[in-house]
């Protein structure tokens, strides 16, 4: 039976990054790794302890206890999920009752016979439907002995393979003997590289076919921000300055004119401070998880530890978010800071949390073992309102106290008046044709991605990842300062905002993408399970959302105060 110094060390970092990036990517698994664990010795007839996982399916995405069918089972089941990741994953590390020495070949081993009850034949012929995969081949026996069972179809010369027996009937009051083979075969791999049968890339040259396409827009782009700053800023720059008059000044068009309104504050400015500090907390924490990923500390031995790693992460950058939110907003001349500092404290997290919580409740419905339990529920709240807020007050407090940051022109007490635009200027047009190019840079690693989390396949090509993460910013930083150099130069100078969402659209294509992909890729048929798959494509989407606002948003904030502080005003 088989069942499923300063600047220069900074330098140093860069480089030594980019080297980890281009080794793995080259390398034959796409990845660079750490062993991850001790290795442990055995000797000749030591006792192995054999251990079962949850039950899943990529047809329903919901992962079951081992033990919720009915197999054979110890006489105390002991759950030895090790991390917070194997919890929030579904993963139900349990014992078992197969008992393996080391070196010794076991053949069609009995463990015990199972006569199914109603509810046990109904529960194995739901999940044979819907895809989790279960092989019961049919044992014949004369007399049963609990005590010394044995089958005439156990034979030692013969292997049982899925095929080679008669196929086990599931029937209420049917008879189920459970077996199982142990054979030890010499291999030649270390230690070190058990894995890398799991991790090798066979589609190392797709990922490099991805990598190659996103360099190429971004060199357009770059293309075209060195051709702005180069030659039309610079040179309407020294123009500008060459003025001997502001008579002479009002005769010019273009970015100039709204000197006076570029800074200005935009609507709803607290909220876009909450939203640029949620976005550094989330890059904070997904360029360390890279890091740690990428020099091979989350070694896949480590069960959890990708997740474990990320969600510590999000609660440490807590600080991060308080102080630039509150920096911002001392910049915009707000002065509630401790109300902004509990919107960032609890907006985004809140979100999450509550579709979160919605879609645990559907697993749990379901009696999925993927249901996060009640003690780890509230370790999460605890990590959020014991660790993660305090850290958000702390940052929020050190950023107020931060002299504001200086605009470098002073801003018109009464605002100008707006031009009417051209069709393709208009907000809604100019945002969503600049998320197209940031999603385009990432959308072939992205395939690589879902078929990890939603067909349940390795994914540990960080090398690769880490570099089209690079191209990603660069991308959406330079899109971003294109439409807004645009946008400046129609007069139109409410770009706060338009920044922020011009990077951000990218998330709607991710999530149009994820519609593709559901409708093209997967075999999910229940309701509760395309629930939960748009359910958690949506909490993706809003966190890529943030990431590359954030991004896009920094840039034009850089790219602006740059050229205006380069313009000479009476």
């Amino acid at each position: 039976m088989a069942t499923p110094g300063g600047g220069l060390r900074h330098r140093h970092l860069l480089i030594l990054l980019a080297a980890a990036a281009l080794y793995a990517a080259s390398s034959p698994a796409g990845a660079f790794y750490l062993p991850g664990v001790a290795p442990r010795d055995f000797q000749k007839e030591d006792e192995l302890q054999v251990k079962v996982n949850k039950l899943s399916s990529i047809k329903t995405q919901l992962p079951y206890d081992y033990y919720f069918l009915d197999y054979c089972k110890p006489e105390a089941i002991k759950n030895s999920a090790e991390n917070l990741g194997e919890v929030l994953r579904g993963d139900r590390i349990e014992n078992s009752v197969y008992n393996f020495k080391m070196r010794r070949d076991e053949s069609c081993k009995i463990v015990c016979r199972k006569q199914l009850s109603q509810e046990a034949a109904k529960n194995f012929k739901e999940k044979i439907d819907d895809g989790y995969r279960v092989n019961i081949i049919k044992h014949e026996y004369g007399a049963w002995d609990d005590k010394n069972p044995s089958a005439q179809t156990c034979n030692a010369n013969i292997k049982i393979t899925p095929g080679s027996h008669t196929p086990q009937e599931v029937a209420p009051d049917a008879y189920v003997v459970f077996s199982y083979d142990v054979t030890f075969e010499a291999s030649s791999i270390i230690w070190a590289s058990r894995w890398d049968v799991y991790l090798l890339s066979s589609d190392s040259q797709i990922h490099w076919f991805s990598i190659v396409n996103s360099l190429m827009i971004v060199l357009f782009l770059s293309g075209m921000v060195a051709m702005i700053m180069m030659r039309t800023l610079y040179k309407d720059i020294a123009n500008y300055n060459q003025l001997d008059n502001q008579d002479e000044a009002q005769e010019e068009t273009g970015w100039k004119l709204v000197h006076g309104d570029v800074f200005r504050p935009p609507v709803h400015s607290g909220l876009l401070c909450v939203y640029v500090g949620t976005g550094v907390q989330f890059f904070g924490m997904t360029l360390v998880t890279m890091m740690f990923a990428l020099l091979g500390f989350l070694s896949p031995a480590n069960r959890g530890g990708l997740m474990t790693a990320m969600v510590l992460l999000w609660v440490f950058m807590g600080v991060l978010a308080g102080y630039t939110s509150s920096r911002l907003y001392k910049m915009f001349k707000g002065t509630e800071w401790k109300k902004i500092t509990l919107k960032t404290a609890f907006m985004f997290p809140g979100i999450i949390f509550a579709v979160f919580f919605f879609l645990n409740a559907l697993i749990w419905g379901e009696k999925s073992s993927g249901a996060v339990p009640f003690g780890t529920m509230f370790a999460l709240f605890l990590l959020w309102f014991g660790i993660s807020v305090p850290l958000v007050f702390v940052g929020s407090f050190l950023g107020f106290k931060q002299p504001a940051i200086e605009d470098p022109v002073k801003t018109n007490k009464i605002p100008r008046q707006i031009p009417e635009q051209a069709w393709y200027l208009q907000p809604a047009f100019a945002i969503l044709a600049g998320g197209i190019l940031p999603f385009g840079a990432v959308f072939i690693e992205l395939f690589f991605i879902l078929t990890s989390i939603w067909l349940h396949q390795f994914y540990y090509i960080f090398g690769f990842l880490f570099i089209v993460f690079i191209i990603l910013i660069v991308t959406c930083a330079e899109i971003t300062i294109v439409l807004c150099y645009f946008q400046l130069c129609s007069e139109d100078y409410h770009w706060w905002w338009r920044a922020y969402l011009t990077a951000g659209s990218s998330a709607l294509y991710l999530f149009a993408y994820a519609i593709f992909y559901f409708f093209n890729k997967l075999e999910i048929t229940k309701l509760v399970s395309g629930i939960l798959y748009f359910g958690y494509m949506l909490i993706i989407s809003y966190a890529f959302f943030v990431l590359t606002g954030t991004i896009g948003f920094y840039a034009c904030f850089w790219f602006v105060r740059k050229i205006y502080a380069s313009v000479k005003i009476d």
